[in-house]
């Protein structure tokens, strides 16, 4: 099952970059450049939505439209792709 959610990047002072999903509760990542955040981020996301899969009733958050994030001058807005594969007795 493929799960899609946009996460905002921005630059830190250090250089590095800070990224978080308006939509997935305290779900962050970061990194030393941006394909280091970017990586980080899919990481993040995966292991969020897999953790909620886990629970007895999951409930996956609406994903919110990219226009309506509120952002700073700079940030990076970028859709996260995460396919997950079930199998047979996940749910078990």
């Amino acid at each position: 099952m493929k799960f899609i959610y946009p996460a905002v990047f921005r630059k830190k002072q250090d250089g590095g970059y800070h990224a978080w999903f308006p939509d997935l509760e305290c779900c962050e990542a970061s990194g030393e450049t941006l394909d280091d955040a970017i990586d980080n981020a899919n990481e993040a996301c995966r292991n969020w939505i897999t953790v909620e899969l886990e629970e007895e009733d999951p409930l996956l958050p609406y994903v919110s439209d990219i226009e309506d994030i509120e952002t700073l001058e700079g940030d990076i807005v970028r859709n996260i792709s995460v396919n997950i594969r079930f199998y047979e007795g996940w749910d078990e």
